[in-house]
């Protein structure tokens, strides 16, 4: 069986334990390779490394730093097949999904801050004739990037990247659910010529790895994405220690559908921002406000097209478009608030229950897209976050009433409108609390914009500027002329 490796000071190396943690493949329910369970001594290891590597590489030329970015990205795309398959094994999306979705994101993660670094500038302020005011921007040393599991390489990339563009060196833990591709990416920054020591990738168990970043006197900086409870703990540990930190946490996106949208094309893009990736995006849109004038066209027709199109079942089918809930943990938890939303009133449209398919997926942990109405706005359901293929449907009567809905959850990540009003649009916009606001679309992203939520969603931003300024101290200069 395939024993993933820690990838520490340019090598690939077992964990100090010499310990593993089984590795699923959500399709089939089966063990298909382990991950290692490494502790503080490994992150100690790893520590050390990137410490020692970081006055060479800060001092790298940018142009230098950013070829060898590039190439890392040129790489990835040569063997994108490679990765494609195993993400889907390891995560259980779709295959089609893992080539055309995520893939290409982690490849122009690396490639965008590669050649972003390049253009990265600096601020000058004069003070007429008297002085010149100008901003240094250097690397902060060793951080650490903790990454989830719902989108693997996708979203270790997004913090890899800008930290090492920036000319930081990097201690990095992916998730234990989904350490694969972390680790073919650690065989590709070998062969790209990434000087050991740049990045460095501790597998294993967040109480163990991401608690040991954590609480590391010399690392000055973790990025987090995931879950806002151990987002909470990371502030807790880390703000008495004045570590930089930037945390994207959880989401329970509002939908909010007005009667003058365009209903074709909003109807196609509410059940891809319900149900892409399973649910298991942080960005879904998981709770649907429509108004009432068409709420009940809308149910009809979300409902079978859920039901008509959705097809559960093994991802490497490219027939499927909802593949396996990423563990059996994670499964058992999205089926429990299922029926918690039925014990809270809720009438079940579609869905709702496991899925076993044919074959050899057939203890898989499937289930099968699920739309629930007639909840309040301010039950559990419609307040905590599932993160899997459940949504609630709600009617609205006013703009009032929609941001009202809209605002009630303590997240505030993501949200999309329709309207073909402008002004609504707009002022909707202005007072839905949230860090992102998609009109007329859902997950359009440019990586120059900043991306973050307000509330417990986070904070701090990533994304185009906002990451390398994290990943860099900023230092005024003042020359009196």
């Amino acid at each position: 069986m395939q024993k993933i490796a820690n990838y520490i000071n340019g090598a690939l190396i077992e964990p100090t334990s010499k310990q593993y943690i089984d590795n699923y493949n959500p399709s089939t329910g089966t063990v298909y390779s382990l991950c290692p369970d490494s502790d503080e001594r490994d992150v100690e290891l790893a520590y050390q490394a990137a410490e020692a590597a970081f006055e060479d590489w800060s001092n790298t030329p940018t142009e230098k730093r950013s070829r060898i970015m590039v190439r890392i990205s040129e790489l990835l795309e040569r063997d994108i097949d490679k990765f494609a398959m195993a993400e889907t094994i390891d995560q259980g999306k779709p295959l089609w999904l893992s080539k055309n979705g995520e893939m290409p994101r982690a490849i122009s993660n690396i490639r965008f801050f590669g050649t972003a670094i390049e253009h990265f500038a600096s601020e000058a302020h004069p003070m007429g004739n008297h002085a010149i005011n100008y901003t240094l921007r250097t690397p902060i040393g060793v951080v650490g990037c903790i990454s989830p599991w719902n989108l693997p390489l996708y979203l270790f990339t997004w913090k890899i990247a800008p930290a090492i563009a920036a000319g930081n060196c990097v201690v990095a833990k992916p998730s234990e659910v989904t350490p694969y591709t972390a680790y073919l990416l650690s065989e590709i920054c070998m062969e790209a010529g990434l000087p050991a020591g740049v990045l460095n990738i501790v597998h294993g168990l967040g109480p163990k790895v991401g608690s040991a970043l954590t609480v590391h006197p010399k690392i000055k900086a973790i990025s987090f994405t995931g879950g806002t409870k151990t987002g909470a703990e990371i502030a807790r540990v880390a703000a008495p220690m004045f570590k930089k930190l930037s945390l994207e946490l959880g989401g329970k996106n509002p939908n909010i559908i007005f009667a003058d949208c365009d209903f074709d094309k909003m109807l196609n893009e509410t059940v891809r921002s319900s149900f892409l990736n399973q649910g298991e995006i942080c960005l879904c849109g998981s709770r649907i406000f429509v108004e009432r004038p068409i709420y009940d066209k809308f149910k009809a027709a979300f409902v079978e097209k859920v039901k008509s199109e959705l097809v559960v079942g093994n991802p490497l089918d490219a027939k499927t478009k909802t593949g396996a809930i990423v563990s059996k943990m994670h499964f058992e938890k999205v089926l429990s608030y299922i029926e918690l939303a039925k014990e809270e009133g809720g009438t079940i449209l579609c869905g709702g229950h496991a899925v076993k398919p044919e074959g050899e997926c057939a203890n898989g942990w499937y289930i099968a897209p699920t739309i629930i109405e007639g909840l309040s706005y301010d039950c559990r359901t419609n307040q905590e976050e599932i993160f899997g293929p459940v949504v609630t449907i709600t009617p609205f009567d006013t703009d009032e009433e929609a941001l009202m809905m809209a605002n009630s959850t303590e997240y505030g990540l993501a949200s999309t409108i329709w309207t073909e009003n402008l002004t609504r649009a707009h002022k909707m916009a202005a007072e839905i609390k949230a860090g992102i606001v998609w009109i007329n679309c859902w997950l359009l992203r440019d990586l120059r914009t900043p991306f973050g939520g307000v509330k417990s969603s986070g904070v701090g931003r990533e994304g185009g500027l906002e990451a390398l300024r994290f990943f860099t101290e900023a230092k005024n200069v003042c020359v009196k002329l």
